[in-house]
Parts: C-alpha cells; structure tokens; sequence
C-alpha cells in the first residue's frame, strides 16, 4: 500500500500510462495516413487507366472519321497557300549597352573649395589647385573614355543594323524569287507540265495531315495527253488500330491492364482506315486541282512491312481504284460507307488485309515516260565466251537489257545521250515486289568513279525510282560500295556478279574485263 500512496511511483505510472496513449495514437495517425497514402495512390493509377482510355477512344474516333474530317474540316493545299508572304523581322540590339550612356560632367569631377574663415584667409589654396588640376585630368580622361566607348558602341549597332538589314534582304529576295517559280510552275501546271502536276501533286499528298503512325511515303505520275495520274501511297500497317478498347485498374495487382479489342472490330476498322485513306487521298487531290487539270486519278495504296513467312520486305498493294474526276464529284463522300464506295467506283480491295493478301493494281507506272528505242537481240549475234569489253557501248546496253528480261522483269532501253544517265528501265509487275528500276551500264576497264553512283543515286530521286542498278565490267571502290548500302535503294552489279547472273539466268558464259586489284585489310 505504502508503493500506492509513493507519489515518486504515481509518477512513473502517470507517464507511462501518458507514453502509452503518445504511441497509440502515433500509430493511429500512422496508419490514417498510410490509408490516405494508399488511397490517393489507388485514385492516381485509376485516373490512369482513365486517361489512357480517354486516349485511346479518342485515337478511335480520329481513325473512324478520317474522311468525313477531312471533306468537312479539310483544306487541301493549293497554289495561293504555297506562297509565301515576307515579313521584315524586327531588329534586335545586339547583348550589351544600346542606349548612349551620359557624358561626364564637370560637376562630378570638381572637388570642394576650401569654405570659411581658412578659405576666405587664403589657406590651402595651393592644395586646392593641385586638386583641381587633377580632377580635369581625372575629368579630361574620362571623357576620351566616354568617347571611345561611345564609337565602339556606334560602330557595334551599326553593324548588327546593317546585318539585320541584309538578312532581311536575303529573306525577301528567297521570298520572291519562291514565289515568281511558284508562278512559272502555276502556268506550266495549267499548260499540263509533267514535271509541273507531279512537283505540285507532290506538295499537296506532304501537307495532308494524318494521325500518328501513318507513313507520308508516296510516288506520282502524269499522262499530259490524257490528264490521268497515278498515285502510289504507302497505307498504315495493322497496328495503327489500338489493340486495347479500354484501361482498368486491378488494385490486388496494383496493375492497368488492357481490355483487349475484340479481333473482329480490329479488322473491320482496319479495312475501313484504309478505305478511307484511299477516298480521302483522291478527295484532296481532286479538291486541290482547281484548274481541272486532272481527269482521272488511279491510286495504289501499298503497305511496307516485313513478310511473317519468310522475314523478307514487302510491299504488298492492299487497295487499287480508278476515278474520273466527274463520276468522284457526284460523290456525297460525309454520307458514304468507305469500302461500299470504294466497290461502286470499281475499286480492288484486299478480301483479307490483315494478312497482308495482295491484289493486283489496276495500273502500274507506264515506261512511255521515258525516251524509248527499239530493242535489239545481242545474244544471238554472240560467240562462245564473249568478252564484255569488246562489244560496243550500245550492244552492252542491250546486253544487260536482255539479262534484266531474263531474270523476269518488263525492260526497255532508252535512246543514248538523252537518258540523264539512265541506260534502262524496267518495272517489275509483281503485285508485291514491283516497282520501277532505274539501270545504268557502265562498260570499262578502270574502277568506276564514285561520282556516276552517287549520280545515279540522284536520277533515282528525280524519277521516283524503287532501285536503281549499276552494272559494270570492272569493280567499285570501298566509298561507293558504303554509299550505295547507306542509301538503301542502289544496287552495284560488279564484273564477278554479271559473270554469275548471265550463268545463272541465260546460261551464257562471258568474260567480264580486267581482274581488280586486291584490296588491302582495313
């Protein structure tokens, strides 16, 4: 009893019981704020899942509106919007002072009189003029520093004025002279200039804006005497379709997981993306082409992608059509069903574009683009073993045209001395490995100069080619070997290769020219 009534033992008892409550109700708030915690936690990743669906339905809706968007909201580019309007832009003062500073005053330099009795005495006059002496050479320099650094700062402006005024000249004369070629292109396009259409045809497919994951790679071309265009297009791949409708939050995994599309309502999607691609392509051009210089527009849309079968690339063509230009204005294209229009305008569509099944264009590039001559058979007139240096440059040309045809493309030489540098043509009618090649044959006994590959490479650009191959009896150098793998689209036939495709293709053996000289190890 007496340990009861000890005050000193209340008082333990009294703070152990005050620490008790201390640690409960720490623990209490600890745990009320890890709930917070958690729950602010749960509402952040549920918003998620939200935003994410929020983001994919309205990815959906871009993908399901494509046409009626565009024929609605659009505005095809024409030649008013290539212009291009010159605005001076404002001067800007160079970093630094720009503004004169203040001259020194006198005032700032001139010391204090001696005042009073000692300065009405005369006392300390001379101490005076000394100071007054020094303060006009204190004031004397600061002026000529002044003036320095007013000439520096004059000379400073005057030369970023006078660079700011030259830009601005610069910047006008590249306006003006953009625009007085837009104007000679604007009436060559009117008079049904190739180069002209397919340069502004060109601009028109670059500026049409289409959600992200489509591809802008495209090829084009005019028929002046009958006002027909082809248009390539590259069509996006399958999953340009979301694979998931919709985002949810499973707390117990702490997860946001998809809710998968069903695969049917892929398909369908994807089918009508690219039938709405297609309309909306021949919509815009049609719209853009207001001198009517277009009658008719074919359009093959392909898709570059990777065959799962054999890991190779290919361009398969999933959708062709043929428009006239009055039959597509009849068209009210807001009210339309895209793949039923596309059937009622005669139109091949792939029966299973998901799998990347082909059909095969309505039209293709036509070769009559180019200046053609009449083919001539060198085989025949060949003897066993032939050299390839002992023939003529034209009989080479043939030569090589006729290896093309063997190994199964459609060939035709071009007439010499017109063809900016291209000895051939030949289009490869494969509904999935076509495309126009571009060949050029160099018949010679030295290495061929870096220059003609690199020339090719840029007739490639010019005719919008697939590939172009340069042939040759002798070899190439290191620099145009790499160059032509950078470039992707060039291919380097050498004296060694032709030996083996004349064997392998037209059972023909030929001796191609001189040995190349070994090459040292990198």
């Amino acid at each position: 009893m007496a340990g009861a009534n000890d005050p000193y033992a209340r008082e333990l008892a009294r703070q152990a019981r005050e620490q008790e409550k201390a640690r409960k109700a720490a623990e209490a708030e600890a745990k009320r704020k890890a709930r917070e915690e958690k729950l602010a936690y749960e509402t952040v990743r549920a918003q998620e899942a939200v935003d994410r669906t929020s983001v994919t339905e309205h990815d959906i809706e871009l993908l399901s509106t494509l046409l009626r968007t565009a024929v609605i909201d659009g505005r095809p580019l024409t030649f008013d919007g290539l212009r291009q309007e010159f605005v001076p832009a404002p001067f800007i003062p160079p970093v630094g002072r720009t503004k004169a500073a203040a001259t020194p005053r006198w005032e700032e330099y001139e010391p204090e009189p001696p005042r009073g009795l000692r300065g009405a005495l005369g006392f300390g006059r001379r101490g005076y003029e000394a100071e007054v002496e020094a303060a006009h050479e204190r004031f004397d320099n600061a002026l000529r520093d002044h003036a320095r650094d007013e000439k520096k700062r004059g000379e400073k402006l005057q030369r970023a004025r006078a660079q700011h005024a030259e830009q601005n000249q610069d910047e006008a004369a590249r306006i003006k002279a953009w625009n007085d070629a837009l104007e000679q292109r604007r009436s060559a396009y009117r008079d049904r200039d190739v180069e002209a259409v397919e340069w502004f045809i060109d601009q028109v497919l670059a500026a049409s804006t289409y959600p992200h994951g489509f591809p802008k790679a495209h090829q084009v071309s005019f028929q002046a005497d009958t006002g027909d265009l082809l248009v390539e297009i590259d069509l996006p791949l399958e999953d340009v379709v979301p694979a998931a409708r919709a985002y949810r939050y499973v707390k117990a995994r702490d997860e946001v997981v998809s809710v998968p599309r069903p695969e049917k309502e892929r398909k369908e999607l994807y089918a009508s993306v690219l039938a709405q691609t297609a309309l909306r392509t021949v919509h815009e051009l049609f719209v853009a082409d207001t001198d009517s210089v277009i009658q008719s527009i074919a359009l093959n849309g392909h898709v570059a992608t990777i065959d799962r079968a054999t890991g190779r690339k290919v361009h398969p063509c999933l959708i062709t059509l043929q428009a006239e230009r009055t039959e597509f204005n009849q068209l009210v294209l807001t009210h339309v069903d895209p793949r039923a229009c596309l059937k009622r305008l005669r139109s091949l569509i792939s029966p299973n574009p998901y799998e990347l099944e082909p059909v095969r264009p309505l039209v293709t590039f036509d070769l009559s683009k180019y200046r053609l001559m009449d083919s001539l058979d060198v085989v025949a007139g060949l003897d066993s073993r032939p050299v390839l240096m002992d023939l003529k440059p034209t009989e080479f040309e043939h030569l090589i045209r006729q290896l093309f045809e063997a190994i199964g493309l459609d060939s035709v030489n071009t007439q010499p001395s017109k063809d900016e540098g291209v000895d051939a043509v030949a289009m490869n009618t494969d509904p999935v490995m076509k495309g126009l090649c571009i060949i050029q044959a160099k018949r010679t006994k030295n290495v061929v100069p870096f220059e003609t590959v690199s020339a090719l490479a840029g007739v490639v650009e010019h005719k919008r080619a697939a590939k172009g191959i340069l042939v040759t009896t002798s070899w190439f150098g290191r620099a145009s070997e790499a160059f032509a793998n950078e470039h992707g689209r060039l291919e380097l036939l050498d004296g060694a290769n032709l030996v083996h495709l004349f064997k392998e293709h037209m059972n023909l053996d030929v001796i191609p020219g001189p040995i190349p000289p070994k090459r040292r190890p990198r």
